[in-house]
């Protein structure tokens, strides 16, 4: 891709690769990234940082403070409820949840490029983690 470097000096104006701009500048234009884009980051962060699905993760994005607002539902894995050792080792509901959203909150930010303001998190479900198995 071939971007017009006119008007900045130290730049050719013939060709300049593009996302090759001096450091501190920039060319003339806007960026705009559509809401399904950062729905979709938003999701498969999700479902990357807690092991479901991505169709069981519904996201919706919106404008707050400066920033993005993003409201997750999803299930939350939890151990199989036989598994007594497991249970006592893990961390409450609440702090896993709370841990979560911080963890989410970085990572779609950083992914996205634009700072996450807020991010609401319902719990719709619960879903047995997969044990792995060691041979």
């Amino acid at each position: 891709m071939v971007a017009a470097g006119a008007g900045h000096p130290g730049v050719d104006p013939q060709r300049v690769p593009a996302g090759a701009a001096p450091a501190g500048q920039s060319y003339p234009g806007r960026i705009t990234v559509k809401d399904r884009v950062l729905v979709k980051i938003a999701e498969e962060t999700t479902a990357a940082t807690l092991k479901v699905d991505r169709g069981d993760v519904n996201v919706d994005v919106a404008e707050a403070r400066g920033g993005m607002a993003v409201t997750i539902r999803t299930p939350l894995p939890v151990p199989n409820l036989e598994d007594t050792n497991a249970i006592r080792a893990g961390t409450p509901v609440l702090d896993r949840v709370a841990r979560v959203q911080e963890q989410l909150r970085d990572r779609i930010g950083h992914i996205a490029g634009r700072e996450v303001t807020r991010v609401n998190v319902t719990i719709t479900g619960a879903v047995i983690a997969e044990q792995k198995r060691v041979r």
